[in-house]
């Protein structure tokens, strides 16, 4: 699978579309753990960059269109030739019900919401992600108060899709955002 789309692209198409902080950052984050997902359950160095923008781009409509979302970055993927990555932004998205056919859409759901919630980690840990361990990040996904808005369900569905354990896969995306 190929990537029409460039990195600077994307980028320009998610600073047009997101203004804040917060989720550009998240979306960064996304991208690099993507990246490493690339070589570890896609086809390595072929895949990386259709990974990378699509863990990139995931949220792009959120700020401005949350209850759209993700419909109107689906139909610009769509628009630009781009299914593969439309169709695992639309796999993310579970109320959609779109199955998770390739691993680039499995990996995304295993992937973003365990990201994001790696990072809520860090924020309460006096040297961040230095020393974060699966046991911390376990022991935090059992606490639904902590991180509240994060979709465990996706988590463990992903995690399962992958065909992996908990621990190998926590320790992966800790080790991609600590790269």
């Amino acid at each position: 699978m190929t990537c029409k789309l460039t990195r600077a692209e994307a980028w320009s198409l998610l600073c047009e579309w997101t203004r804040g902080d917060a989720l550009r950052r998240h979306a960064l984050e996304v991208e690099k753990v993507m990246r490493a997902a690339a070589h570890r359950y896609g086809s390595g160095a072929d895949a990386e960059e259709l990974w990378g923008i699509t863990g990139l781009l995931h949220d792009a409509d959120y700020e401005q269109w949350p209850e759209e979302h993700p419909k109107r970055i689906v139909e610009h993927l769509r628009e630009l030739g781009e299914e593969p990555m439309a169709h695992a932004i639309s796999a993310h998205f579970t109320q959609w019900g779109v199955p998770h056919e390739s691993m680039l859409d499995k990996a995304l759901l295993a992937c973003d919401e365990l990201t994001g919630f790696i990072g809520a980690c860090c924020l309460v840990r006096p040297d961040g992600i230095a020393s974060l361990k699966p046991k911390s990040v376990k022991k935090k996904l059992k606490d639904k108060s902590f991180a509240a808005k994060v979709d465990r369900n996706d988590i463990a569905e992903g995690i399962r899709l992958l065909g992996v354990t908990p621990d190998e896969h926590i320790a992966f995306v800790i080790g991609a955002l600590r790269g």
